[in-house]
């Protein structure tokens, strides 16, 4: 039997043995890193033939690039953490944005979140709300609020993994920045920069003076001016978008550009406004295409997916040829909608857009990435439906491909025509106390007798620098001009007082900027709310019969001749429920 004595012995042995494993497998780890390192820098990919550059910083990029494609540690060959990049505190929650692209959509993720007791330390994990992929190369994490004297620097775990506080928060960036004073998104356009920001106060609605305000470009922390790559002036401003001048260092470099963050300062300011904005390139990687899309559409949608196909199926066979879907933060299983439509040979694609109340931000960024892609792009949401009366008891406009024709034709007519707007007409809840199955199209049929508003098909390419926009219309280059399309033409369909179940909603989520939130009371008799209504979902006794001065079937009866299959009466985007 083996004595005591042997026994100590052989656990100290074993003990020796394991760290002396240890430390050779660092060691080989940190020399393959550097091999590793020597050789990117040495290739012509890391070569910059500027001295604007700092050349230790460009290694710690280098090195941040490689380190995140590792998702193994090879000493226990476990997946390391998730690396948390930046966290942003929204009202209702958290967002962390990770520097690794995370797939698996079954993943469960769990929000690590540490007490602000360094001495008797607690650990506590929530999970997570969402994740996605975000831009090409990261994901965002939606994280539940902080718990009272909990830090915001919060770390991510997969289900199942043991949180170890110390060695994440050595992997990641502990700051936590706020939504009211963020530059959150920055895109490349030729040798300027579009950064959008919030904080900066710009007149809504209009163009502001540009002079005072610069863009700061650099790698790390902007309070101690580490990593400044260099300054740029202002061309351009206007409410949520500055357009800066790119640095001369970057214009020929665009693969490095996108490396760089950068924020805005204001000439009163002492410090820039806090950045998670790298620059994008948002033109496609590969041109399939010879020549541009006709027409396009953008939205953006929250939670919105149960309408999705049929508006893309609608306006598909109108002569819409791609979309672009800006998400902002649904949870409705919209990526599951989106890969069936894509299947079908839908040209869609899907662009997260986390950041809540910005809709005429994300518009000025959809404008620039369809530029390159489209002669045309139309602004409208899902719940609107382009129809064209019929006229002496025939269609004037012709259904298959009429959209496209509609705007071919006008456009033909003078080449500085840059906008074509359409008005609506706002349908209310029809009687109707739950969501129609055979689509909106079909179930809301009532609506009122004035028209409100329009929504527009533009030109990228004639659009102000400033890509200033109020969601309904675009400011347009000198020189052009936007044409109104006659009700009796083509008109919109808007959708915007639904059954009670799905119009409560609004209450809960605003898109646009510069508009009020359904729970603040102000504003209330805003056509940008539903009149009679107060701040609270409460709905009213005669719900079902608002909203219902003329009774419409004009689009219900179009869409049943044209799209209802003959032999079961199932329509395209109906019989996808099933």
């Amino acid at each position: 039997m083996e004595s005591e004595q042997q026994r100590r012995k052989r656990k100290r042995f074993y003990r020796s043995y394991a760290y002396t494993k240890l430390l050779s497998q660092r060691s080989l780890l940190i020399s393959s890193f550097f091999f590793v390192f020597l050789l990117f820098i040495s290739s012509d990919r890391f070569t910059i033939r500027t001295t604007s550059f700092h050349p230790v910083l460009q290694a710690s990029s280098t090195l941040s690039r490689l380190s995140s494609r590792l998702v193994l540690d090879s000493s226990t060959n476990r997946q390391l953490p998730l690396r948390v990049a930046d966290r942003v505190v929204f009202p209702d929650h958290l967002l962390l944005i990770v520097s690794e692209k995370i797939f698996d959509r079954r993943l469960v993720l769990e929000c690590v979140y540490y007490s602000n007791d360094s001495v008797n330390q607690q650990v506590i994990a929530q999970r997570a709300f969402s994740f996605n992929e975000y831009q090409e190369h990261k994901s965002i994490v939606r994280c539940p609020l902080t718990p009272a004297n909990y830090s915001a620097t919060v770390t991510l775990s997969r289900t199942g993994d043991v949180a170890d506080g110390d060695w994440s928060r050595q992997m990641m960036n502990p700051a936590v920045l706020y939504w009211d004073e963020l530059a959150y998104e920055a895109a490349l356009d030729g040798n300027s920069v579009l950064v959008f920001v919030k904080g900066l106060n710009l007149r809504p609605h209009r163009e502001s003076d540009p002079s005072q305000l610069r863009c700061k470009f650099g790698f790390q922390s902007w309070e101690k001016n580490q990593g400044l790559v260099s300054t740029t002036k202002a061309i351009k401003a206007a409410q949520e978008v500055v357009r800066c001048l790119l640095p001369r260092s970057l214009r020929n470099n665009p693969d490095k550009a996108q490396e760089v963050r950068v924020t805005v300062i204001h000439a009163n300011a002492v410090v820039p406004v806090p950045s998670v904005a790298r620059i994008h390139d948002l033109k496609p990687a590969k041109r399939i295409q010879r020549k541009k899309y006709e027409l396009c559409a953008c939205t953006m949608l929250w939670n919105q997916a149960f309408t999705l196909r049929e508006w893309i199926m609608y306006h598909a066979w109108l002569g819409v040829d791609r979309w672009f879907i800006y998400d902002n933060n649904s949870d409705d299983g919209i990526e599951e909608v989106m890969d069936e439509l894509a299947l079908k040979n839908y040209n869609v694609s899907r662009h997260v857009w986390p950041w809540i109340k910005s809709q005429e931000a994300g518009f000025s960024h959809c404008a620039l990435r369809a530029r390159s892609e489209c002669k045309w792009v139309g602004f409208f949401d899902v719940d609107e439906f382009f129809f064209f009366p019929p006229r002496g008891g025939r269609q004037v406009v012709s259904g298959q491909n009429g959209l496209r024709s509609l705007i071919a034709n006008f456009s033909s007519s003078s080449k500085r025509i840059a906008e074509i707007r359409t008005d609506c007409h706002s349908f209310g809840p029809s009687g109707l106390s739950s969501h129609p199955l055979q689509g909106v199209t079909i179930g809301y049929t009532c609506r009122l007798q004035s028209s409100e508003r329009h929504k527009s098909i533009v030109r990228p390419e004639a659009l102000d620098l400033t890509l200033l926009n109020k969601v309904h219309h675009f400011k347009l280059r000198e020189g052009f001009r936007y044409l109104n399309v006659p009700e009796t033409t083509a008109v919109i369909n808007h959708y915007k007082y639904q059954a009670w179940e799905t119009f409560k909603a609004k209450f809960y989520r605003r898109v646009s900027s510069y508009v009020v939130d359904w729970q603040e009371d102000q504003n209330k008799g805003s056509k940008d709310r539903a009149p009679g209504l107060g701040t609270e979902a409460v709905e009213p006794p005669d719900w079902r019969r608002r909203f219902c001065e003329v009774w419409d079937t004009g689009l219900r009866d179009f869409v049943l001749a044209n799209f209802a299959d003959t032999a079961s009466g199932f329509l395209p985007w109906e019989r996808s429920l099933t």
